[in-house]
Formats: C-alpha cells, sequence, structure tokens
C-alpha cells in the first residue's frame, strides 16, 4: 500500500481549517522568538505564557467554531509539548535534578547527557498523551514502519514513482550526510585537526545522536503530524511540520537562515518518509546519521549552536 492514500492522506484543497493550522503553527513556532531576539536583542521567556494561552483560547474557541475543531489534536499536542518542555527546564534547574542528571554545563560529554535526558523526558510524556489520544502506537508512527515501502516521486531528487524506501532511505542517508559534512568541514575548518579526538568519544556520540533523533521525531514530527493529517492532509502536515521543525533551528547547527532552510528540508524529506513507510526506522535512522556528524563536531569545538 502506498502511504498518501486513503481519506486521511489525501490531499485537501484550501480552507478555512488549513489556513488556520498555518497560522497557528507560525504563531506559535519559535519564529516570535526569533523576531523578538533579533530586534530587541533580549530574550522572550514571556512568549511561553503567551502561546500557551493562544493555544488554551483556541481550544475554547474550537467547540463554537467549526474549522477550528479538527486542529483540536495538533494544538492540544504543541500545547503539552511546550509544557513539559518548560516543566523539564525549570526542573533541570533544582537541586534535585542536578544531584540525579547533573547541570547542563562543563564538559561536552556532560552538557549532553543533561540535554538528551531531559528532551527524553518529554518524549515520554508526548508517547503518554499521544496513546491517549490516538490510542494505538501504529496511530503515531510509533513502530518502524515498512522498510520496504514505496515512495512518491520526487523528480528533483531523483526519486522514481514506487521505488522502494529501502533504496531511497539509504542513499538519502549518504548524500545528505555529505552536504551536511562539507557544510560542517567548511564551518569548523579552523580546528578540523581536533576532529580524531571525536573518536574517543564515539560511544558516546552514537548513545546522544540516537537519543536526540529518537526525542525529536517523536516530539517535533510523528506527534505533529499524526496530529494534523487527518484535519489538512498528508502533505499539508508534512510540510506544516517541516516549516516548523525549520524555523525551530534557526539558533541551532547550522546556524541562521541557512540552518532553517538545512533542516527545513530536512524535517519535509523525514516527514515524506514517516507518513509513507507509516513508521519510525527511516526518518530515525537519517536523523541519527546527520547527529553523529554534528555532535562529533561540536565535542571539539569545530562548531557550535547560536552561530559561536
Amino acid at each position: 500500500m502506498t502511504a498518501l492514500t486513503g481519506k486521511s492522506r489525501a490531499t485537501i484543497p484550501l480552507s478555512p481549517t488549513l489556513i488556520l493550522a498555518w497560522a497557528v503553527m507560525l504563531l506559535v513556532s519559535t519564529l516570535p522568538n526569533i523576531l523578538w531576539r533579533e530586534i530587541t536583542g533580549a530574550p522572550a521567556g514571556w512568549l511561553f505564557w503567551t502561546k500557551e494561552g493562544l493555544l488554551v483560547a483556541l481550544l475554547l474557541l474550537s467547540i463554537p467554531w467549526q474549522e477550528l475543531r479538527p486542529l483540536r489534536q495538533f494544538m492540544a499536542i504543541i500545547a503539552i509539548l511546550f509544557a513539559a518542555e518548560q516543566g523539564f527546564h525549570w526542573a533541570s534547574s533544582t537541586m534535585w535534578w542536578i544531584g540525579w542528571v547533573g547541570a547542563a554545563e562543563g564538559p561536552f560529554v556532560q552538557i549532553m547527557w543533561a540535554t538528551q535526558v531531559q528532551r527524553l523526558c518529554v518524549t515520554l510524556i508526548l508517547i503518554v498523551a499521544l496513546l491517549v489520544i490516538k490510542r494505538r502506537p501504529d496511530k503515531i508512527f510509533l513502530t518502524a514502519g515498512n522498510l520496504r515501502a514505496k515512495a512518491g516521486r520526487v523528480r528533483w531528487l531523483g526519486i522514481d514513482e514506487g521505488e522502494s524506501w529501502m533504496r531511497v532511505g539509504a542513499f538519502a542517508s549518504i548524500f545528505i550526510s555529505v552536504g551536511l559534512l562539507i557544510f560542517l568541514v567548511s564551518a569548523g575548518w579552523s580546528t578540523l585537526g581536533a576532529l580524531p579526538q571525536a573518536i574517543s568519544l564515539l560511544p558516546v556520540l552514537l548513545l546522544f545522536a540516537a537519543m536526540n533523533a529518537f526525542s525529536e521525531e517523536v516530539s517535533y514530527r510523528s506527534s505533529l503530524i499524526s496530529t494534523s493529517e487527518d484535519a489538512v492532509g498528508s502533505r499539508q502536515a508534512i510540510w506544516l511540520v517541516a516549516v516548523f521543525f525549520g524555523i525551530g533551528h534557526f539558533y541551532g547547527v547550522p546556524y541562521g537562515v541557512i540552518g532553517v532552510f538545512m533542516a527545513g528540508f530536512l524535517g519535509w524529506f523525514l516527514g515524506k518518509a514517516m507518513v509513507e513507510t507509516r513508521g519510525l526506522f527511516w526518518p530515525w535512522f537519517i536523523h541519527f546519521v546527520q547527529d553523529v556528524l554534528i555532535f562529533s563536531f561540536m565535542a571539539v569545538g569545530s562548531v557550535m549552536a547560536g552561530g559561536g
């Protein structure tokens, strides 16, 4: 069975619900944070409460507002995601958390460990919430999926209609990695000689990459696509989540507008893989390979999040 078939997979034409979905996504994405920080130079912690308030208000408005009603699950899961992230951000500064996990400061390994444990905790809360909403793991892509599913045609990427994801996924893992590696080398050439030091950290780098890829694929891909594709169609859901994911990487690695476009493209491609295979394996694996490269360069200080 090809992925983009059936009612929930169909392409849904422009509608009030689709327009509302894009408006909600942009308003609660990190775009307002980026604009505020770039214009004022100050962080915008108050935007968390603004976004949560907006989502709660929209959920209440969806009772009488028919066009908003199909987006209830989508808005609810974003509200839960934000609340969990903020909650564990606060918890990470407590003595109890620091004593258990450690602070997100100091050596690279300690920072990454504290960060990944925090993200994994958020992801576990989301999984519980998604299972309550959707009831079955396969409905939230929490299965490996069909690794040999047929891919939809993408001419400019050289993907033919019906080509196996076993082939597409394998080649994508290589070609995307080469593109990312070129960028990382050009961005971190001055300390490139220190890169062999990362070999000694390879076991923990693999662990961190696996954890990060899993957390991000569940938190920012499967949770959002699974709660929006019935409302806006799979193709729009993929693009919706890709833009959300791309904007969220403005202060990541790579940094800035180029980071948004690179992460956005990756988000679109991984969303396509998730929908067409109806599972997590290929999105996770491709993401994992990219994170191994990024974390290797970060480990030796060749590149830093936020453009440092």
